[in-house]
């Protein structure tokens, strides 16, 4: 079962869902979509930006998922969690802050029940993460924390970054959902290259909803295009994730600056 922290002390929004079109939406009490599910297929990735939150993957040596520890901070509908543990198989662990999207998730979106490879701990992702037990251990983390009004990240400082990279192993990487204004953005990238250096950040062009994917390297590295596009083939060979395009729009973060 899930491990509690201490209760939120914030209060916190009602947690609803809608379904149209074969497809079931998490909702926090306002219209914003904050997670899907195809009703189908409910351990697939249906939204463009969830895909692009698995480009670690081009990074990883798929022999190495046996050995793997994904975590997520932000629940939103357990999109990435199920991906994680049903259908890359690895050890899993996702961080939220509020008990009634787990609920929500275990009911409505077939989020499977905590096991020895899977585990959701109702805590505040910051306060947690300072956890010494998790650093160094996390080999994938993806990082999804918005508000009920999806404004801007809730979580978004030189620290928490700094804190999130402390929780990396040598080769990992973390993935990172930005929406909203273009200032926001700007200002977050700033805050994760004092966190992790420019030349660990690559980011994906934005998705026609908005969401630009930030990428960061615990170690920088800079894979030829031949060996990304061997891994992207691979990944979209086995799980089906659309990898041969993020290629496209996928790019250090200093490329972008001098192009």
């Amino acid at each position: 079962m899930a491990r509690p922290k201490s209760a939120p002390a914030v209060e916190l929004p009602e947690v609803n869902f809608s379904d149209y079109g074969g497809v079931r939406c998490l909702h926090l009490g306002t219209e914003w979509i904050q997670g899907s599910m195809i009703m189908d297929a409910p351990y697939d990735i249906e939204l463009e930006y969830v895909q692009r939150m698995m480009a670690w993957l081009l990074f990883t040596d798929p022999a190495r998922l046996t050995r793997f520890h994904a975590m997520q901070l932000g629940l939103g509908a357990g999109t990435l969690t199920k991906f994680c543990r049903k259908k890359l198989r690895v050890t899993t662990t996702a961080i939220e802050l509020n008990p009634q999207v787990l609920h929500a998730c275990r009911g409505w979106f077939k989020l499977p029940a905590d096991d020895s490879k899977l585990r959701v701990v109702i805590a505040d992702a910051a306060e947690e993460i300072r956890d010494p037990m998790w650093h160094g251990v996390v080999d994938a983390l993806q990082v999804d924390l918005y508000d009920h009004e999806a404004a801007a990240p809730v979580l978004d400082s030189a620290e928490f970054y700094a804190d999130c990279r402390r929780l990396l192993s040598d080769e990992a990487c973390m993935t990172v959902n930005l929406f909203g204004r273009s200032s926001s953005y700007e200002r977050s990238v700033e805050k994760m290259v004092e966190a992790f250096g420019i030349d660990a950040v690559w980011a994906f062009k934005p998705t026609r909803e908005g969401n630009t994917v930030v990428l960061a390297q615990r170690t920088p590295s800079r894979p030829k295009r031949e060996v990304l596009m061997e891994r992207a083939e691979f990944i979209q060979s086995r799980w089906g994730l659309p990898a041969t395009k993020w290629l496209r729009a996928f790019k250090p973060l200093q490329t972008k600056l001098s192009a």
